[in-house]
């Protein structure tokens, strides 16, 4: 299993009046837009080039009683 460190050195802090205009500006982009903006982010923080596939062979079923 990776141990994914955050690279904290990547982002900056900002002035209210800043980030009000950074707000208004994801606010005019699609939700498309704006999940592969998170995608980028969380890749360039994390330092990783693709997301790992999930784990998908972990799992239980189990009959529902009545």
């Amino acid at each position: 299993m990776n141990n994914f460190r955050l690279d904290k050195t990547f982002s900056k802090t900002s002035t209210i009046a800043e980030a009000s205009n950074n707000y208004e500006y994801w606010q005019t982009k699609t939700i498309r837009e704006r999940l592969e903006a998170a995608n980028y982010l969380i890749k360039v923080a994390y330092r990783i080039t693709e997301f790992p596939p999930m784990g998908k062979t972990i799992f239980s079923t189990r009959k529902l009683s009545k």
